[in-house]
């Protein structure tokens, strides 16, 4: 997909309650689940172990930690969306995030980002993002998130 590009602040207003752009698909390989679990020390055997996972586990693989989707959303954002205009901007929090559907390992996820709300704050504005996270091939979302970015000017 083509990035996106909002030349400035005034322009991203226009985009209230739209879906402003779409991620390419993202492989998530074991490799990338057993970095994350190294990261956050999260080695739960329906992540790292691909054999037992396959015996035991009701989604016949291992799948991806749900914060390992969720942490992939800065990513898939930056290498859809530019927006310009403002000297910086923050990740302010989430409103509410579900994981609907497990991410099996070597499935692809792309992202849909809809711009939910823009209001002023001092020295700036705040965003909120509706981010759905679809999985290749299949129906359910595997997470929907709210999404809240503060940019300063």
């Amino acid at each position: 997909m083509p990035k996106i590009t909002i030349k400035n602040l005034d322009e991203l207003k226009h985009w209230v309650g739209k879906e402003v752009a779409v991620s390419d698909w993202l492989p998530v390989d074991q490799d990338r689940i057993d970095r994350f679990a190294d990261a956050t020390g999260d080695h739960q055997w329906i992540h790292v172990d691909p054999a037992r996972a396959q015996a035991e586990s009701p989604f016949g693989s291992t799948i991806a930690h749900g914060y390992l989707t969720l942490s992939l959303l800065p990513h898939m954002m930056m290498e859809t969306l530019a927006i310009e205009g403002g000297r910086m901007s923050i990740n302010y929090g989430l409103n509410r995030v579900r994981f609907s559907a497990p991410v099996r390992c070597n499935d692809r996820i792309r992202t849909r980002f809809t711009l939910a709300e823009l209001e002023d704050i001092p020295g700036g504005i705040q965003v909120t993002w509706h981010a759905l996270v679809e999985i290749e091939g299949q129906h359910k979302p595997a997470c929907v998130a709210e999404m809240i970015a503060r940019r300063y000017v």
